[in-house]
């Protein structure tokens, strides 16, 4: 079956939850994207997006650290966080900033080297002093419970994965499936020392921004359930649970905020 015929049959099992979005994404979009201008917009992305995602990867920035170090940089670093947070967490704001610069750019190896080589170039060096930020890993990874299959063979799998999204995003396929199905079998690849979950997620939002949507912030306190829909993809050999946290995930997060403008839109009682 081609890519074409596999991303249908996803677009036909998740036809619900694609109305869902659908509809509240149009909301979103008139309500708070548009209405905030699009630096204000990306501003914000940038900081709650990078707080969550390297937080997920074990950092203890906050959003409000976040903020503070996007705005007044590494001469203000937040009391109780080290060097290295403060330096991943900056290498983060500069591949977040080279990706939504180049959202032209070709979805290929090129882009996936670039921000990888972005979000660690100032930090793998002391995690891993032999290895280059934005090369392939050459051993063989384990990361918490699982280890990873045979390097050279999954690295020789990355170039078809980036060429068959290219494709999908040209076909018009869903952005939010794209996005969910790449990411999926991406981190199954697992094909650099360091960074592949920030990588992954960070090229899974280029998908997004390309086609004018949202981004996808998977918050902390989902940590767990992301983490398991991704080893169901090594277990039971289908992505269908991750793409299902993906709509769920998005769609939870615009209602949300449209919630929370609502509520902040009402008048206040002084007295």
């Amino acid at each position: 079956m081609t890519i074409v015929g596999l991303f249908c049959i996803f677009a036909t099992m998740f036809e619900k939850e694609i109305e869902e979005y659908e509809l509240i994404r149009q909301e979103y979009q008139q309500k708070i994207a548009d209405r905030m201008g699009h630096r204000q917009w990306m501003e914000y992305n940038e900081i709650l997006f990078s707080a969550h995602s390297c937080a997920i990867e074990g950092n203890s920035f906050t959003v409000d650290d976040t903020r503070i170090l996007r705005e007044q940089g590494m001469a203000m670093i937040p009391e109780g966080h080290s060097l290295l947070e403060c330096t991943e967490m900056a290498d983060h704001f500069h591949a977040f900033d080279y990706m939504a610069s180049h959202i032209d750019h070709p979805f290929d190896e090129a882009l996936l080297k670039e921000v990888n080589r972005l979000v660690t170039e100032h930090t793998l060096n002391y995690r891993t002093p032999e290895a280059i930020p934005g090369e392939y890993t050459t051993e063989d990874m384990a990361a918490g419970d699982t280890v990873f299959g045979d390097h050279e063979t999954l690295i020789a799998r990355v170039p078809n994965l980036m060429e068959s999204t290219e494709r999908a995003i040209n076909d018009g396929q869903h952005p939010l499936i794209v996005s969910a199905k790449w990411h999926g079998y991406y981190e199954y690849l697992h094909p650099f020392r360091d960074g592949n979950g920030r990588t992954g997620r960070l090229l899974s939002n280029f998908i997004l921004l390309r086609a004018n949507h949202p981004l996808l912030i998977i918050e902390l306190k989902d940590r767990a359930a992301y983490i398991s829909a991704l080893k169901q993809i090594r277990t039971e050999g289908t992505d269908e649970h991750l793409t299902a946290f993906f709509f769920h995930t998005a769609i939870t997060r615009m209602k949300g905020e449209l919630a929370q403008k609502c509520k902040n839109s009402l008048p206040m009682l002084f007295f």
